[in-house]
């Protein structure tokens, strides 16, 4: 039998190609702004503090979490296309009312969070490209497939960063459009951005993108969701039931590989204002500078695990991958005696004259007390007092910090890769919409607890505290793989249709 014709492949890969730039987007909605909310957010509105940070960046993932299920269900009853373009087009509105969200004169804060919480709704289109990919592609295409996937969802996390560095060019006060007020700045210009990127994405779906699925061995079959751009035959080897513990545990495994990184993400710029005395805008350059390094470092582990699994399997690595993540942030705990420099602030607007400085900061910082002038206005920098653990936890070194950021930027994306890879294979021919959805949820509700848990424990509790219990969250995760280690099989490996 012909498995498929020339031109059928063509306009297959074109599509899956779509569906690549979509997770590229979809991630860099996220990333473009995470390094540039803390500041940005002080800036709108001065009365927020690091807890409400945690909810705004949490907010994207609730968005994510609600919608994941019901495009993904979308999809598997009407054309793909529908669910994309819609989701799409709601991120790039959400994406242009982030750029005015200082405009109303009060309330701010619920405003940003409104534009992230529908941002997050846009992206739950992700359920759709990964329930696509994996019934547009056969089995032996599928991990490289998938690692392509994440390897361009990598590529957003690096590349947002890395738009964001720029835009910090403009500055602070940028540009202003008086006519709608517009303010194009270092916070709204990469937004944007995003949203113009948007448009260009929902005419690729128009304009390139096809419905097309195959089954495990790559032969043509008709589509679940929508037969009027595809032919083929039923695919008979859907025949069976999936193994739902095998399911909920891949769901468990991913929640917790999301709730790392998504603390890792969170903890980074207010981590290093409190160490390193950094200021919100070096902060933001230099945790651009760091995340870009290590979203390169992800895009070569994705080219690499490609070829690794096919060598090693998936449950290997996925096991591996584990074990790095869990050397990572064991070694972000604070070990030395320095404590980190306490900042100064003055209760009311941060002004600070001669005399109330040289009374307030002489026994910290008399150095700087003895040269501000009168009536200065400066951005107060270090560990705040007001989070008491600043008095007496180590500090964390930039080696320390460094060096965890590579390490986590080694493991989490093995173990996201292995993760969606292993679990579009348990699924096998079943229509996988609904089912990826759920992963794609388990996912945004680990980001959505990762940055609300950090954010708390951090502040009230100190870094020692919020990175132990970090890590004995993965030692769990390592347990629970040990014990369904064998159950993660393909499924037409379960059912003697296929080898593993």
């Amino acid at each position: 039998d012909v498995v498929e014709t020339q031109e059928h492949y063509k306009s297959r890969w074109r599509s899956i190609w779509v569906m690549y730039l979509t997770m590229f987007l979809s991630s860099v909605g996220f990333s473009i702004v995470i390094m540039s909310v803390w500041p940005y957010l002080q800036k709108i509105d001065p009365t927020a503090d690091a807890s409400f940070l945690g909810w705004i960046i949490a907010s994207y993932s609730i968005g994510q979490m609600v919608a994941s299920p019901l495009f993904g269900l979308w999809s598997n009853y009407r054309p793909r296309r529908e669910p994309l373009v819609i989701s799409t087009a709601i991120s790039v509105a959400a994406n242009c009312l982030y750029a005015y969200v200082h405009v109303p004169h009060s309330h701010n804060r619920y405003y940003m969070l409104a534009a992230r919480a529908l941002v997050g709704f846009g992206a739950g289109n992700v359920a759709v490209v990964r329930s696509y990919i994996a019934g547009a592609t056969s089995l032996t295409e599928r991990t490289s497939t998938m690692a392509n996937t994440s390897a361009c969802q990598a590529v957003g996390f690096i590349l947002g960063p890395v738009f964001q560095t720029c835009f910090t060019l403009i500055g602070e006060e940028g540009i202003t459009w008086k006519l709608v007020q517009l303010q194009l700045n270092m916070y709204t210009a990469p937004v944007l951005f995003a949203a113009v990127l948007g448009v260009i994405n929902i005419i690729l779906f128009f304009s390139i993108f096809r419905e097309h699925r195959v089954d495990d061995m790559g032969r043509q079959c008709k589509s679940v969701s929508f037969e009027g751009e595809e032919s083929g035959v039923p695919d008979q080897d859907a025949e069976g039931t999936i193994d739902h513990v095998a399911v909920v545990a891949i769901n468990f495994l991913f929640f917790v590989i999301l709730f790392v990184f998504a603390v890792f993400e969170t903890i980074a710029t207010p981590l290093t204002m409190d160490m390193y005395s950094w200021t919100r805008k070096e902060a933001v350059f230099y945790n651009g500078i760091i995340l870009s390094v290590v979203g390169i470092e992800s895009v070569i582990v994705f080219m690499v695990v490609k070829m690794l699994s096919k060598k090693t399997g998936e449950r290997a690595i996925l096991h591996g991958g584990l074990l790095i993540v869990l050397v990572g942030f064991f070694i972000l705990l604070p070990w030395g005696k320095k404590l980190p420099n306490i900042q100064w602030q003055e209760i009311k607007n941060n002004s600070i004259p001669r005399t109330t400085a040289t009374e307030m900061v002489m026994p910290f910082w008399s150095l700087q007390a003895t040269v501000l002038p009168s009536n200065h206005t400066v951005e107060p920098v270090g560990c705040p007092v007001t989070q008491s653990w600043c008095l007496n936890t180590p500090m964390i070194y930039l080696a320390q910090y460094i060096s965890s950021d590579i390490l986590i930027g080694l493991g989490y994306p093995v173990c996201n890769v292995m993760s969606y890879a292993l679990y579009s294979k348990i699924l096998g021919p079943k229509p996988q919409g609904v089912y990826m959805g759920w992963l794609t949820a388990s996912g945004s509700g680990a980001r959505i607890l990762g940055p609300v848990f950090v954010s708390q424990i951090y502040t009230h509790l100190g870094p020692r505290w919020a990175f132990s219990l970090i890590c004995g969250v993965v030692v769990a995760s390592l347990l629970l793989l040990e014990i369904v280690y064998k159950r993660l099989i393909a499924f037409s490996v379960r059912y003697g249709r296929m080898q593993e």
